[in-house]
């Protein structure tokens, strides 16, 4: 819901783009810690008395963001805090998504948790560069909409069951995350294939409307580029079954080929392009989450399901500090060059995939 309303921001309180996207980054420093908690918690309590409680503090967080309109320490609170909260909500979520889905196979667990996720990234950003540019209270009415719609998703859950069976209080999960067999797997396919969740996504969303000058409004074209990107990336999951072994190479190859052509557009200056770029990013970055969901499922140890979860969305929120970096080598060079070398990186991970899909070992 936020990060359309960062214009708003930068014009109320005088904000430098770096502070901008440090403040879209900061969001991802309260959010991997709560992973690392929250996950092996979950694993030892139950999903319910960890994802419920964190849905409440959701709708409060938000209460906190209203009153950071005109507060700059208030917004950067409110942002570590919607990340904390999201964070916990979303690895025992996708836990607790893939344990109610066994029965649908462990392909099924990923491409639901993933489409759930980034349709809700999706319509957030998209609904509130709506409300900020047509209707009055653009810092306010959106969060107030979003406190409504986590009432609505607390009823929903409320009545779901818990799928952690005979939970000890005081007992610590044991064993590893992931077999040693699967730990080269874990290190250069898992992880890196993580990291393109929100890298791909973020940049287009964060750092290209305020780095690249363009003749659209600029609110209004953050909230259309989020809502296209995040909700392409929506689109792109249940692609994950028909696509099967291949999906990971196929989800960094679109980011790559997203990369290229915002390097393009950004050049240009051109909203069409950097529309045609959003849609290829937002599909790898959707396609790269449910694949790694997916291969979450397969490598994880049953008793450790929660923790190898956190671990998998932490290394996906890492790709949020993606923006800043492009903010501050843009200032230092042109956007063009660090968007360049994101497409080059891009790439080579691409190969990597392909070298790993080949073996049987990103599936």
């Amino acid at each position: 819901m936020p990060t359309p309303l960062l214009l708003v921001y930068r014009d109320t309180l005088d904000l430098s783009p770096q502070v901008l996207t440090a403040v879209f980054g900061v969001y991802a420093a309260g959010l991997v810690p709560a992973l690392f908690l929250a996950g092996p918690l979950s694993d030892r309590l139950g999903r319910r008395r960890v994802v419920l409680p964190l849905i409440v503090l959701a709708a409060l967080t938000s209460l906190l963001l209203i009153a950071a309109a005109s507060s700059l320490p208030l917004l950067f609170l409110g942002r570590f805090l919607q990340g904390a909260v999201s964070g916990g909500v979303f690895s025992v979520g996708s836990a607790w998504v893939a344990e109610l889905s066994a029965a649908a196979g462990v392909g099924a667990a990923g491409r639901r948790a993933a489409v759930a996720m980034t349709a809700g990234f999706s319509l957030g950003p998209l609904t509130s560069a709506l409300l900020a540019e047509y209707v009055p209270w653009p810092t306010t009415l959106p969060y107030l909409v979003h406190v409504v719609l986590v009432a609505a998703g607390l009823a929903a859950a409320h009545p779901l069951p818990e799928t952690v069976p005979g939970r000890v209080e005081h007992a610590t999960p044991r064993g590893p995350l992931v077999l040693q067999a699967d730990r080269t797997t874990l290190l250069t396919v898992l992880a890196p294939l993580a990291v393109c969740v929100y890298a791909f996504p973020s940049v287009v969303i964060a750092a290209v409307p305020l780095l690249v000058e363009t003749s659209a409004p600029p609110v209004l074209l953050t909230g259309v580029l989020a809502g296209l990107t995040l909700g392409a990336g929506a689109l792109a999951a249940p692609l994950q079954r028909r696509l099967g072994r291949w999906s990971a190479v196929t989800a960094v190859g679109l980011g790559a080929l997203g990369y290229a052509l915002a390097t393009l557009g950004a050049g240009a200056g051109s909203p069409p392009v950097l529309l045609a770029a959003a849609l290829l990013l937002g599909s790898g970055g959707g396609l790269s989450l449910s694949a790694g969901l997916g291969l979450t499922a397969r490598l994880a140890q049953p008793e450790r399901r929660g923790a190898l979860s956190a671990v998998f969305l932490g290394c996906a929120y890492v790709g949020f500090s993606a923006p800043y970096l492009t903010a501050v080598a843009a200032e230092l060079s042109r956007v063009q060059v660090p968007l360049a070398c994101a497409t080059g990186l891009a790439a080579l991970l691409a190969l990597r995939l392909v070298v790993a899909t080949r073996k049987g070992q990103a599936q």
